[in-house]
């Protein structure tokens, strides 16, 4: 069953009180990055739809290696790369995608999700989120950069992120202020691409409907 909840509503509500408690300052300096990261229109060197999805094997929480193409063997698979659990908009869409997890694998399909956070911090994730599909450690997003996803932030962003409290360079265990920027791809079990949602503004995420939409129509 779809959540009653859209996962943009709850990503709004989110924003709105982040909006009315922070410093006006940070609200306008966030915006402005965010606008200067669409204008470098880096979304469009992202795997699109009609590639062949790269291969990888990355480890999970607890070292075990997770390869795509045993995934593909099994069916279809929705890949999903996620900035880090320090960030609010992924907490809201790794709980979205666990309310509708019974309904993927009704599709014969297998979620996972993607950053570049060490084991021990996607291991926190799971625990604080309770998630039960594969949350796999990219370090140094090697894979997220095949998939055309990788940026480093900006100076800016780099001191309001420390200023936030969320010293990434200590989650991903490298000094390179590299991020995935959001992406979501729907594989077929060839693992041709037939969804690829990209955008460079954090906010905006695949809703689980339109991801379950595109799983029954590839069953």
């Amino acid at each position: 069953m779809i959540e009653a909840t859209a996962l943009k509503d709850q990503i709004a509500a989110f924003a709105a009180g982040m909006a009315k408690h922070a410093p006006p300052e940070v609200i306008a300096s966030l915006g402005a990055e965010l606008e200067k990261l669409a204008a470098s229109q880096i979304a469009k060197g992202a795997l699109p739809v009609g590639a062949i999805a790269p291969d990888f094997t990355l480890p999970d929480l607890h070292g075990v290696n997770v390869t795509l193409a045993k995934v593909l063997a099994r069916g279809p698979a929705v890949v999903t790369f996620y900035r880090g659990g320090w960030c609010p908009f992924c907490d809201l869409q790794l709980r979205s995608y666990q309310s509708v997890l019974a309904d993927i694998h009704a599709c014969g399909a297998e979620l996972i999700a993607i950053s570049p956070q060490t084991p021990d911090f996607s291991l926190s994730d799971v625990e604080k989120k309770h998630l039960a599909f594969p949350v796999l450690s990219d370090v140094g997003n090697r894979v997220a950069r095949i998939y055309g996803l990788v940026y480093k932030l900006s100076d800016v962003l780099q001191k309001l992120q420390t200023g936030f409290g969320n010293p990434i360079p200590k989650f991903n265990g490298d000094e390179s202020w590299e991020l995935p920027m959001p992406g979501t791809f729907v594989l077929d079990r060839t693992g041709r691409v037939v969804v690829a949602h990209v955008d460079p503004n954090y906010t905006v995420r695949l809703e689980p409907a339109a991801i379950l939409g595109t799983l029954k129509e590839i069953a």
